[in-house]
């Protein structure tokens, strides 16, 4: 993408006041947003449009972010597009999935908006270098030592705390 050229960001999620959260602040930052309501919808904007960063729900009614994923990735013609999950789903079994699924990142709400533009340009600029697989392995390893720190829910574990 040429230094000068607007980001398009896809925001694909079913709930209003988050797209219109992310809208106000990515705009602000000056990228381009395209929205859609549920994710079939997003499937389709996605395919028509080829944005730079797909910004993904998960609880989603009709076609769930988890299956928007996987079929942007088995799609030649979307496969490359980073996404990034946005979405309540915390736990730590949510997170690895969304990595798993080719996510190269995941925000978990709440979140600040002021610093979601930011972290969409510094991701882009390092898939640009090249550095989208290193990005995934570090955030599975990340995703990996919380899981032998806490346990699978992601809860403390008792039994370190003590130690």
């Amino acid at each position: 993408m040429p230094e000068n050229a607007v980001t398009r960001v896809l925001l694909v999620d079913d709930e209003a006041p988050i797209r219109l959260l992310c809208r106000a602040n990515l705009e602000y930052d000056g990228m381009q947003v395209m929205e859609a309501a549920n994710g079939v919808a997003g499937l389709e904007t996605a395919r028509r449009e080829v944005p730079d960063l797909i910004l993904l729900g998960v609880m989603m009614p009709r076609l769930d972010g988890w299956e928007v994923a996987e079929q942007l990735r088995d799609d030649p013609r979307t496969s490359e597009i980073p996404i990034v999950f946005l979405t309540a789903r915390s736990r730590l079994q949510d997170r690895t999935r969304g990595i798993d699924l080719g996510a190269v990142d995941y925000i978990t709400n709440p979140f600040n908006p002021l610093e979601l533009a930011p972290r969409l340009e510094a991701l882009l600029a390092r898939i640009r270098r090249g550095e989208r697989d290193a990005m995934r392995r570090a955030k599975l390893a990340e995703l990996r030592l919380e899981l032998e720190t806490y346990g699978e829910d992601g809860a403390p574990d008792p039994v370190l705390d003590d130690a």
